[in-house]
């Protein structure tokens, strides 16, 4: 049985395996609670498995029903049985596809559908199919921009734009890494953000562009949230954040947040635990992760910072009232977050290079009158791909 842990405590940098940390900001007021209050809410975890199959490191991961999918820095995208995952059964590859060229760097399930995102500049889509049955399959069902799409904005000059001095393309075409993709709250619209600096819209239901904004950002776009209320939040190596909402046809940028001193690697949203409103969190290679959440007039304002982490913040998940970062430090540290006060309840040291990519759910098997319990799936440059079980105290 694995132990249990207790504890109580480029253009742009993100285009680089090593990330470079900058000085944090110590102008921000500290989120955190004091060690005395940590102490009072210790957190159990234990790593019950650790992925093996994959011939290089995990580069992106997602939940999809009963299953999870990963993307790897070598092009493929492999199939688990989350069950298989989390109890005494071996865990081994349903199934794996090779895909394009480079890194998978996000991956988004839609119903019996997995979008990927590539370093080959494609966004792809596929089907799981046989998924009620012990041989489930990923099989390849679209490539997108389409090609129909592509020749179709080929043929109209006003629909090329300048990518390089001699170089142009159509509108519709990332033209560098597709970084993430995040789907809309009603599921109809697939949003991509790109190194190339632009931000795409794309219809789910047939595949075709909408519409892309140029020049979203100064710098290459590493991150994408959608709140709960439709905007759009991008996060980019030149320390913006910015907020865009569709007003009629088009997004429109309605708000930029410039608090990082560096480039933002991360974001998530979570849900404000005195109102329905969304909260967002953003890390950086700062060190820092910022909490935004809207004051009374309906603005994202800063409401302070979350410190522990010694590197760069390169990837955030939250499920309930948790919140869990992964960093280049090569620690996981996970948060709990009540009415703007915040302690670190876990910091899960198994890894040994920088946490790339996590996602977290929660675990429905154990149930419990005094502690909730977690799935939390991390990944790392280390060529590591883990499973924990977390086990955290009732508020």
């Amino acid at each position: 049985m694995m132990p249990f842990y207790q504890t109580s405590c480029s253009r742009n940098s993100s285009k680089v395996d090593s990330q470079p940390s900058f000085r944090s900001v110590p102008s921000i007021k500290s989120l955190c609670h004091d060690q005395s209050f940590s102490r009072n809410l210790e957190t159990q975890h234990q790593c019950i498995a650790n992925l093996k199959g994959q011939n290089s490191y995990t580069s992106s991961l997602v939940l999809g029903g009963k299953y999870l999918f990963t993307g790897s820095s070598d092009k493929e995208i492999c199939m688990w049985e989350q069950k298989a995952l989390t109890s005494t059964i071996d865990a081994g590859i349903i199934d794996t596809v090779i895909a394009g060229k480079g890194a998978v760097k996000s991956l988004v399930i839609l119903a019996d559908k997995v979008f990927s995102a590539h370093q080959d500049h494609k966004i792809r889509v596929w089907r799981i199919e046989n998924h009620d049955t012990d041989t489930p399959k990923i099989v390849h069902l679209a490539t997108l921009p389409l090609l129909s799409d592509r020749a179709f904005k080929f043929m109209v000059p006003k629909n090329h734009v300048q990518i390089r001095r001699h170089k142009k393309s159509t509108w519709v075409n990332h033209v560098d890494t597709v970084s993430a993709l995040a789907l809309s709250n009603d599921e109809s619209v697939l949003y991509s953000v790109s190194w190339d600096r632009t931000l795409k819209i794309w219809r789910t239901n047939d595949f075709k562009c909408l519409e892309s904004i140029a020049n979203a950002h100064d710098d290459a776009i590493n991150a994408l949230e959608i709140s709960q209320d439709g905007d759009v939040f991008t996060g980019s190596a030149d320390k913006k954040i910015k907020i865009w909402r569709k007003e009629e046809k088009k997004h429109l940028l309605v708000c930029t947040l410039e608090k990082h001193r560096s480039g933002v690697n991360a974001l998530a949203v979570g849900r404000s635990s005195t109102s329905t409103d969304s909260v967002l969190y953003s890390g950086a290679c700062d060190r820092s992760i910022l909490v935004w959440e809207k004051d009374e007039s309906g603005d994202m304002v800063l409401v302070g910072a979350l410190r522990g982490h010694k590197k760069a913040i390169l990837c955030l998940a939250v499920v309930a009232d948790l919140v869990c970062s992964g960093s280049a430090d090569k620690t996981v540290r996970v948060w709990r977050g009540v009415e703007r006060c915040y302690s670190c309840l876990s910091v899960i040291s198994g890894h040994s290079a920088p946490v790339k990519c996590l996602t977290v759910t929660s675990d429905q098997q154990i149930p419990s009158d005094t502690t909730s319990s977690y799935i939390l799936y991390t990944a790392s440059l280390d060529g590591e791909t883990m499973v924990w079980k977390i086990y955290a105290p009732f508020l």
